[in-house]
């Protein structure tokens, strides 16, 4: 624990490297995390730096993991309002209408695999400044005649090597002698044979590269992720054109490139959505038409417009378990005037977050492997590994390869019998057996009628009777604030909150908004005007919005839906009729459950009787189902199920400019000034959030809406920072621009770095002399001048004519450990320039000569001073 600048940096070496995980390291100091960790390239360093000073008294610093916050190890946690729980109605929820085809099954071409590698190191991606691999296994369809749609697998952040290396690995990628990479790429045979017996070309690929080196990338490597889908895509295009490399002319004529799909799966799916919008950035080299992103992370709230997009979120995932992929979905739906595509969500119930990879599945995979969801009772609900409603290995991954090979065929395929999967009716694949899943769908523009999005205040009048109606966005936590409005809910943990929950690279940026709906009595009522062009909803199948219970109120409630005419006629249904988005998700309040996510409400036109649907004056929302209650809602519409449109975006790109290194100075502020540009001019206003993203207090929290006027291309963004005269450390940091509107997100951030310009002190150490009787001796260390980085030194003891034990020994040696522990550690706080290392002295009742011995330096950090170094230390005789 160190001062730096205005602030304070914690250090944790771990004894053994830490496990790779998709979702983000936090340091925990006395038991409540503090901010995300950066890691070394080791795994065996995690740091941080934060403004407060409470740090200084931390009794213990350990390593934790943003997936498991709140987590109770399956005992049970406060009670929820309510009293009870809702486990036993999703045992037996329904399971929806069968789906006319079912996208899991085999279809009528045999599959052919093979597989290619061109070295761990074979391309350099600039995003991570290091080289990756490029391998993949390819599923065809054999016998298939004519150019086949292309679909791209990207699994996700996941350990990349296994076995025993026989020498000490230097990197931590390509792997070392003795280890074998672990083949994580091969994991989705499911979803990619269904999909080439269909007739697909499926290309799954290796990214072990990244995940050994995205701990140290600011922005936790979706840019590299990208670029290395785009590598492939160009490998691709020459495979399938002039022919070459490992197959030959196997696949000339076979590949159709500009009818490319994308599944990324954790930060794979990140990976994926960025992908896309690099490839329409650069031109739309390649027909990227449909982006899945699988158990997603979204750590810089980007957007995917213009292509079909659908999120599948486990609702048992114990990784991203914050399920923050559902961004992906929230911040996309409107995030472009006339945006022609379709986009979705998928909940599976009982699912974790590893077991859609059978690579990272135990009994599955060849290298070891776990269930991300832990829980120290199986049976406990609703995602214990015994539990009735969880989803086995084989299970889960049936679902996997029905909603993954139904959205691929249904948008790159255009096979509109698939068109239920994913609407929101909840249509059920044969092949999923039991599992129960939810969808949340936004139907294309061109077949959508918005009514009201629900994210700003209504009318005067709009609401009357016992109801209240207020706009409210984001979460009310220790740790998180992610709301231009009111919060929604007040929670003890923000994982239960997917749509509310703060981004990594954009924690200042707003959360979705929606409308809050509370009534005290059965005769509130909203009413929700419709404007003379909205009223002919005769063309549209479905009324639709999305609701949740407020976590706050009852475990189940109800309204009452009335579509009126002009007449006054009224067609009433109420919300349990059509569906179960008013009954709360199923957990206790422990482990980020139950998740407070918005289902669909979906009203079919047909079944609105004795009112003119030519004429539909207003939408009420009616409390008379239930005495008292609290709900969320948004989204109201009208709509039919469509295709829709789906392709490149060719809307302008906001980017944001690189700073470089700057000198930080010795005193005053300096003011770095970053530009964010538009790739050329826009006739309608353009908007995008921008702020500064640093874990260094002396550089200053910077966060904006940026509005672009017609016309309008460039805009500064000033960020302050504040010099001083003590070394230091580097501080990179990045301007983050993140939720544009009308625009595409071009270079999404901008790189800065900071550059110490004080000299490093020096160090000098003593060699001590002490009576044996005296209870320590201290090897004085002594700073030059004060510095803002922890001095650490380590080193072992080493035997002279004083012997371990006999006349002296560490601090902690208790006797018990055989041979001793020898190992010693020394500190200098910053801002201090003197401490010491200690020995404790073994006092005896033997005449004897004075005795040396010394402490052996190997390893010392934040200062000049080489080692290896043998400073030795003199003991005295008392008796």
């Amino acid at each position: 624990m160190r001062p730096v600048g205005d602030g304070y940096e914690v250090t944790l070496r771990l004894d053994t490297p830490a496990p790779m995980r998709n979702a983000l390291p936090l340091i925990a100091v006395n038991g409540e995390p503090v901010g995300v960790a950066k890691q070394s390239a080791d795994q065996r360093t995690v740091s941080l730096v934060s403004p407060d000073p409470t740090l200084l008294q931390a009794k213990n610093v350990e390593l934790v993991w943003s997936g498991d916050l709140g987590r109770n190890d399956g005992k049970k946690g406060k009670s929820l309002a309510g009293g009870v729980t809702t486990d036993k109605d999703w045992l037996k929820a329904p399971l929806g209408p069968k789906l006319a085809v079912d996208p899991g099954a085999t279809g009528k071409y045999a599959v052919e695999t093979a597989e290619y590698n061109l070295g761990d190191q074979a391309v350099y991606l600039p995003g991570l400044g290091q080289k990756s691999e490029v391998v993949g296994k390819v599923y065809s369809p054999k016998g298939a005649v004519g150019a086949r749609p292309l679909v791209i697998f990207l699994h996700g952040r996941h350990s990349v090597c296994y076995g025993t290396p026989t020498d000490e690995p230097a990197n931590p990628w390509p792997c070392a002698k003795g280890e074998k990479a672990i083949p994580s790429y091969r994991g989705y045979d499911g979803p990619a044979k269904a999909l080439a017996s269909n007739g697909y070309q499926v290309v799954s690929i290796s990214a072990n590269a990244i995940n050994a080196y995205d701990g140290g990338v600011f922005d936790t490597g979706a840019q590299a992720r990208a670029e290395l889908i785009l590598d492939h895509l160009d490998l691709w295009k020459k495979w399938s054109t002039v022919g070459g490399g490992p197959f030959g002319k196997k696949f000339v004529g076979k590949v159709d490139l500009n009818n490319v799909g994308l599944m990324g799966h954790s930060r794979g799916g990140e990976g994926v959505a960025r992908a896309a919008v690099l490839n329409a950035d650069r031109g739309g080299k390649y027909g990227i038409r449909a982006v899945l992103p699988l158990a997603p992370t979204d750590f810089a709230r980007a957007t995917v417009p213009g292509v079909a997009m659908s999120v599948i979120l486990p609702y048992c995932d114990g990784d991203v378990s914050d399920l923050q992929g559902q961004k992906f979905y929230d911040d996309t739906r409107y995030s472009v005037t006339g945006d022609a595509a379709t986009r979705s969500t998928v909940t599976v119930l009982g699912a974790n977050h590893n077991f859609f990879n059978t690579e990272w599945t135990p009994g599955q995979s060849v290298a070891p492997s776990n269930d991300d969801w832990y829980s120290d009772n199986d049976k406990a609900a609703p995602c214990g590994a015994k539990y009735a409603g969880r989803l086995t290995p084989k299970q889960q991954q049936a679902v996997g390869t029905a909603y993954v090979a139904g959205f691929f065929r249904l948008q790159l395929g255009h096979e509109t019998k698939l068109l239920p999967l994913l609407d929101g009716s909840n249509a059920h694949p044969a092949s999923i057996g039991k599992a129960v899943t939810r969808v949340v769908s936004q139907a294309p523009v061109a077949t959508r009628r918005d009514i009201n999005k629900l994210d700003a205040a209504l009318p005067k009048g709009s609401v009357t009777g016992s109801a209240k109606a207020t706009v409210c966005g984001g979460v009310d936590e220790a740790t998180q604030r992610a709301a231009a409005v009111a919060t929604c809910l007040k929670t003890d943990n923000g994982s239960d909150s997917p749509h509310w929950v703060t981004a990594y690279l954009a924690s200042k940026t707003p959360t979705t908004a929606v409308t809050k709906l509370t009534w005290t009595g059965k005769t509130g009522v909203v009413r929700i005007k419709l404007s003379a062009y909205q009223r002919d909803v005769r063309r549209y199948s479905a009324l639709t919005f999305r609701a949740t219970p407020d976590p706050s109120g009852a475990p189940k409630t109800d309204l009452s839906v009335r579509v009126v005419d002009g007449h006054s006629r009224k067609a009433v249904v109420p919300v349990s009729a059509v569906s179960d988005a008013l009954l709360r998700m199923p957990g206790a309040h422990d482990s980020g459950l139950p998740k407070n996510l918005l289902r669909t409400v979906r009203i079919p036109t047909s079944s609105l009787k004795g009112i003119d649907l030519r004429d539909v004056r207003a939408i009420e929302l009616a409390t008379d189902k239930v005495a008292t209650g609290s709900v969320f809602v948004s989204d109201l519409a009208f709509a039919t199920p469509g295709l829709g449109v789906s392709a490149p975006s060719k809307l302008p790109q906001v980017s944001a400019s690189n700073v470089g290194k700057v000198a930080e100075g010795n005193s005053g502020v300096k003011n770095l000034d970053f530009w964010v540009t538009l790739s050329r001019p826009s006739i309608r206003p353009i908007s995008v959030y921008a702020e500064s993203n640093s874990d260094s207090p002396a550089v200053a929290s910077i966060a904006k809406h940026l509005v672009f006027k017609p016309g309008q291309t460039k805009q500064k963004v000033t960020v302050a920072v504040t010099g001083n005269t003590r070394d230091s450390y580097d501080t990179p940091f990045g301007l983050v621009l993140s939720v544009p509107h009308d625009a595409l997100l071009g270079q999404s951030i901008g790189n800065a770095e900071v550059i110490d310009d004080d000299p490093t002190p020096t160090l000098t150490i003593g060699s001590p002399t002490a009576a044996e009787n005296a209870g320590t001796i201290k090897f004085p260390l002594k700073l030059s001048a004060p510095s803002d980085k922890y001095v650490w030194l380590g080193g072992d003891l080493k035997d002279g004519t004083a012997v371990i034990r006999k006349d002296f020994t560490t601090l902690d040696d208790d006797g018990t450990q055989n041979p001793p522990d020898t190992s010693v550690y020394g500190q200098i706080e910053p801002g201090k320039t003197t401490a010491d290392i200690e020995v404790k002295l073994v006092d005896d009742h033997v005449k004897e000569p004075a005795e040396t011995f010394s402490v052996n330096l190997t390893s010392v950090e934040g200062v000049d001073y080489s080692v290896p170094a043998l400073i030795k230390a003199t003991i005295t005789d008392n008796d």
